[in-house]
């Protein structure tokens, strides 16, 4: 390249570097709408599709059914995989694919709930002669000692049995269901007023999770028997838990009640938020709406809901302490959140417009953590109770904890109702939710009195 060459290049350099430093400087408030500047988000923002749900949905089914197995071995126990099938965990991933089937109309889902169940059926009279059970899983299914190790499951053998889809012999369920429901009724530990409490870690202690191990297989019970009796007993006991668990002025309710403290130990941890909130969408959902207690129900749901909310960090998750940012993003808490929310919306109970977009946020969160392979990761493992903060900061998370994947399936469920209802659309950079579909791809400039959106021009 000779001389002339060269300067001509360098000329044609600076030319450009000097239009890009001029159009770097054009950028103002004068020659550019800067509300539309695209943010930097750590988790995607905005609309999803139910396509993209679905796919969610069946990787987590795909890798749960995998790891799973219902068979014997030859030795005379069961067979092993990632998760037990008789566990809590497990009773409310039965639940979750059992919704995940009455929305998609996917026949799998109910077909794993059903060969499960039939299973577990088959076995249990075998493994009720042995003395001792020569198999762990099987001996927490026939002699509960907790309300974990009965509540969820006999609330979703009560639902599969009244799934008239999965044609699953009442017979023969049944002795495991009276069982599981006779220990929840009549042998778990109560209080005078008969609230759930345990002897653990203090004498006479109430935890948050028993809410959910415990009420609503009571209130399933009167759907699955016919008898009233059981609501009542369902939403009193709610009441209780509400009276002694709840902080008004957080909006959000505590782990543990020691009966008899005049200062109670209070920390907000998520999960157990989420058993308290999914227990509230449950009662609305199995309670009869002329139940007296309805109104009660409903309103300490939107009093939840709405101090959840103002806890949803910036990523769409919520933190294992609800009121301590500084603690780390829960997967399982965000999950429940999310379909508890998104359920609340598709059955009228909340408003779309205003709580859509929260919803939308977890579920863009919670999908992020669920892997190519179908796992579901960042979920704090099983969790006691302590009355220092330390404890809930620094407990594990993994994505083999079970208490994850049951809540997934049950808010990708409900996501997809919740994008047949409604219609979130991104406009003006912010997502927002739409009773009708807005058609116009431009930012919308406002809606007209028929639901439809005028673009800005």
């Amino acid at each position: 390249m000779n001389m002339k060459h060269m300067a001509l290049v360098a000329l044609a350099l600076l030319t450009v570097q000097c239009t890009k430093q001029n159009v770097q400087e054009e950028v103002n408030d004068s020659t550019t709408p800067l509300h539309l500047l695209k943010p930097d988000y750590k988790i995607p923002y905005g609309e999803t599709t139910k396509e993209d749900v679905k796919a969610a949905l069946d990787r987590i089914f795909q890798y749960v059914d995998q790891q799973t197995p219902h068979a014997l071995k030859d030795d005379g126990t069961l067979e092993r995989g990632a998760f037990r099938i008789g566990s809590y965990e497990w009773g409310i991933t039965y639940q979750a694919l059992l919704a995940a089937a009455e929305v998609t109309g996917d026949q799998k889902y109910r077909d794993y709930v059903k060969t499960r169940f039939d299973f577990i059926a088959e076995v249990a009279p075998k493994f009720q002669e042995q003395e001792p059970c020569q198999d762990a899983q099987m001996e927490q299914i026939l002699h509960p000692r907790a309300l974990d190790d009965c509540g969820t499951m006999c609330t979703a053998m009560m639902k599969a049995v009244n799934n008239e889809k999965l044609r699953i012999k009442k017979e023969e369920l049944s002795p495991v269901i009276e069982n599981y429901f006779d220990f929840v009724e009549n042998q778990q530990y109560r209080l005078p007023d008969r609230t759930f409490a345990r002897h653990r870690p203090q004498r006479n202690t109430i935890w948050l999770d028993d809410m959910y191990m415990g009420i609503p297989t009571i209130a399933y019970r009167g759907v699955y028997t016919g008898d009233r009796q059981f609501f009542d007993e369902a939403a009193t006991m709610y009441k209780n838990f509400v009276s002694r668990m709840w902080v008004p002025e957080k909006s959000i309710y505590r782990h543990g009640y020691v009966e008899g403290l005049a200062e109670q130990p209070t920390y907000h941890w998520a999960r157990a938020n989420g058993w308290a909130i999914l227990t509230t969408v449950e009662l609305l959902d199995m309670l009869p709406e002329d139940h007296p207690d309805r109104p009660f129900i409903l309103e300490q749901l939107k009093k939840h809901v709405r101090g959840l909310a103002s806890y949803q960090s910036s990523e769409g998750f919520w933190h294992q302490l609800l009121d301590r940012s500084d603690s780390y993003l829960e997967t399982s808490a965000t999950a429940i959140y999310t379909y508890c929310i998104a359920r609340a919306i598709n059955q009228g109970w909340l408003e779309g417009i205003t709580y859509g977009p929260v919803a939308q946020l977890g579920w863009n969160a919670l999908a992020t953590m669920i892997t190519e392979d179908g796992r579901v990761a960042g979920t704090c493992v099983g969790t006691g109770m302590a009355f220092d903060p330390a404890f809930y900061y620094y407990r594990p998370v993994s994505a083999a904890a079970a208490h994850g994947y049951g809540p997934a399936i049950w808010a990708a469920a409900e996501m997809l109702r919740l994008l047949d209802n409604w219609h979130p659309r991104t406009n003006d950079s912010g997502l927002h939710y739409y009773e009708q579909e807005q058609t116009n791809e431009s930012p919308l400039f406002y809606l007209t009195e028929d639901g439809k959106g005028e673009a800005v021009k």
